[in-house]
């Protein structure tokens, strides 16, 4: 979750790990994130897309979307969704701030190639 409010990051943390997540990783920067993607590939990405670092966070949702077969999930999160360029903002589903994280979650979890589809599966 790339998010700089960490109240609302803490928030979404919570709603995506009591659904079934098993990892949820907050950065709150660009640099943050680039490091974690490094570590890793995500599932989902909820990115905010008006950070303290950066004022253009969707770039992350570009750059995901070119680094293989099967790019993460985008959610976007912000409090200015006509800041998004219409062809970002077709990368995903769009949450104008503020916004019930169970929304989030059941969004996410209606994704049937999604994280939740997958571990609904394993806790069946």
């Amino acid at each position: 979750m790339v998010e700089d409010d960490s109240i609302l990051a803490l928030s979404i943390e919570t709603a995506l790990l009591d659904a079934g997540a098993t990892e949820v990783v907050i950065c709150p920067s660009i640099a943050m994130t680039m490091d974690a993607l490094e570590q890793g590939p995500a599932e989902a990405i909820v990115l905010d897309v008006h950070l303290a670092d950066r004022d253009d966070g969707w770039a992350i949702a570009e750059l995901v979307d070119l680094i293989g077969p099967k790019p993460p999930r985008i959610v976007f999160s912000t409090g200015a969704p006509q800041d998004i360029p219409p062809e970002i903002a077709e990368m995903g589903p769009i949450f104008e701030k503020p916004y019930d994280p169970a929304r989030l979650v059941e969004v996410l979890a209606s994704d049937k190639e999604g994280l939740f589809d997958r571990l609904r599966n394993v806790i069946s």
